[in-house]
């Protein structure tokens, strides 16, 4: 593990085996709590000719409404995830490896506020190859990032 900072945060980067990188596989092989690790989508929608793309982050063990709050917050009519080959294009990161940093500067970043509220967690670095660990109170101050409750009831 290789300690590192990220625009200006506390984080630390681990090599990991790219064929565990999705959330389970990576929690179970490395013995990671789901309720450690975050998950970031990239979802689009769309009012009338205008398509607004974000990224909303939510602990592995919550679903967020993407279709409730998310959809309303961002002011759109038609929300829904954006396709691997849209969020990889739009992000140049690798799907199942997508992190909140360094995403396209006009883009939101949602963040759970359990997420926000959680110590360390393990987010995706980019690509499939490595973890990236960093406290959620840093997640929620990224650039455009906003924290609102996303989680769905479980």
């Amino acid at each position: 593990m290789t300690a590192s900072a990220i625009g200006g945060l506390e984080a630390f980067v681990a090599p990991i085996d790219e064929q565990l990188a999705d959330t389970a596989a990576f929690c179970e092989a490395y013995g990671v709590e789901l309720a450690a690790s975050a998950n970031c989508v990239v979802v689009e929608g769309r009012r009338g000719e205008v398509t607004t793309m974000a990224a909303v982050m939510v602990l592995a063990t919550d679903k967020a409404d993407v279709n409730k709050t998310v959809r309303k917050h961002l002011g759109v009519r038609k929300m829904s995830f954006a396709s691997m080959e849209s969020a990889t294009q739009l992000t140049s990161m690798a799907y199942g490896g997508i992190t909140p940093v360094g995403l396209p500067a006009e883009w939101p970043i949602l963040v759970d506020e359990n997420v926000a509220q959680a110590g360390w967690v393990v987010i995706g670095s980019g690509i499939r190859g490595s973890k990236v660990a960093l406290r959620g109170s840093d997640v929620a101050r990224l650039p455009m990032a906003e924290v609102l409750a996303l989680a769905l009831p479980a």
